[in-house]
C-alpha cells in the first residue's frame, strides 16, 4: 500500500479522536476557543517531533521556496474557519452526521484543486468520489414528525456543512501548496516543516483574535490543559500524517480515502455519545467503503 494512503487512513484516525475531544471541549469552551486551544496546544509538539526528526536522521532545515507563505496562510486560516464551522455543526446533529455534512470538502477539493493547482482527476477518482458523495447524501436522513432542525431541510446545516467543507478544502489545497515549496526530497520533512509554521501562525492569529473579540478564553484555554492537551498531541499527530500525504498526491484524492472517517465517526458516535445511527445511515457508510476500495485499489 502507498505510503500517501497509509498516512491518510492514520490521519482520519487521529482526526477522529481529535473531534470527538471538540465536541467534549466545546461544551465549556465554546467552538473558538476550544479551537485555539487545539493549535496551540498542538504547536509545540509539532515543534519537537521536527526537531526529533532531524536528530535522528541528521538532516537540515529546509529551504522555503517560492509561494510557500501564501499558501500556509491559505491552508491555515482555512483550516481555522473550518474547525469552527465543524464544532457548531456538531451542536446541531449528532457527531457521526456532523462529520458527514463536511464531507463535501471532497468536491470542493477537486474543483479548487483544478482551479489553483492545475491538478486533474481522472476518471476512475470521479467515479469514486461520486460513490462517496452517494454513501454521504443517504446518511443526511430528513428528520421524522416534521422537525427540522438538524437536517438538510434546516438551512443553518445546509450553510454550516457547506461552509465547512469550503474551508477544509482551502486548507487542502493551501497545505498541498505550502509542502510543494518546501525544498526537500523527504515527503516527512517537508510535512513538518510545514507544519510547525503554519500552527505557530494558526496559534498566534487566533491569540490575538481571541484577545481582542473574547477576552477571557486565553485564560480559560489554560485552565482547560489537562484535557486540551491530548486535544494538541491528536491534532499534532493527525496533522502531521495529512501534511505527509498532501506532500505525496492531489489532496482532493487524500479526501476521498480520508472518508474512512465517517465509519470510525459512527463508531465514536455510538460507543461514546450514546447517538442512535439509523440502517439508512449505515447504508450510506457502506457506499463510503466502496468508494475509498476502489481509491485504493485503482489509483
Amino acid at each position: 500500500m502507498e505510503l500517501w494512503i497509509l498516512a491518510t487512513l492514520a490521519a482520519a484516525t487521529f482526526q477522529t479522536a481529535r473531534f470527538m475531544l471538540h465536541k467534549r471541549l466545546a461544551v465549556g469552551l465554546g467552538a473558538t476557543a476550544s479551537t485555539f486551544a487545539r493549535f496551540v496546544y498542538a504547536a509545540p509538539l509539532a515543534a519537537l517531533s521536527l526537531a526529533l526528526y532531524l536528530a535522528a536522521t541528521g538532516a537540515a532545515l529546509p529551504r522555503l521556496g517560492d509561494g510557500f507563505w501564501l499558501w500556509a496562510v491559505i491552508g491555515g486560516a482555512g483550516q481555522i474557519l473550518a474547525t469552527v464551522f465543524t464544532v457548531l455543526l456538531f451542536a446541531r446533529r449528532s457527531f457521526a452526521i456532523g462529520i458527514a455534512l463536511k464531507k463535501t470538502e471532497v468536491l470542493q477539493t477537486a474543483a479548487l484543486g483544478f482551479v489553483l493547482l492545475g491538478e486533474a482527476i481522472s476518471g476512475l477518482g470521479w467515479i469514486a468520489i461520486a460513490i462517496g458523495m452517494a454513501g454521504v447524501l443517504l446518511m443526511t436522513e430528513p428528520p421524522k414528525g416534521g422537525d427540522a432542525k438538524g437536517s438538510l431541510q434546516d438551512p443553518k446545516v445546509i450553510l454550516l456543512g457547506m461552509a465547512a467543507g469550503l474551508f477544509f478544502a482551502l486548507a487542502g489545497i493551501g497545505y498541498r501548496g505550502a509542502t510543494l515549496a518546501v525544498e526537500s526530497d523527504s515527503a516527512l520533512l517537508r510535512a513538518g516543516m510545514s507544519l510547525v509554521i503554519v500552527t505557530a501562525l494558526q496559534s498566534t492569529a487566533m491569540a490575538i483574535w481571541l484577545r481582542w473579540r473574547e477576552p477571557g478564553q486565553i485564560s480559560a484555554t489554560w485552565a482547560a490543559r489537562r484535557g486540551a492537551i491530548w486535544l494538541g498531541l491528536t491534532s499534532a499527530l493527525g496533522s502531521w500524517c495529512w501534511f505527509t500525504a498532501f506532500t505525496l498526491q492531489n489532496a482532493a484524492l487524500v479526501y476521498a480515502v480520508g472518508q474512512v472517517e465517517l465509519i470510525l465517526s459512527v463508531a465514536a458516535s455510538v460507543l461514546f455519545f450514546r447517538e442512535r445511527v439509523t440502517a439508512r445511515e449505515l447504508s450510506g457508510i457502506a457506499l463510503l467503503g466502496v468508494s475509498i476500495l476502489v481509491l485504493i485499489l485503482g489509483v
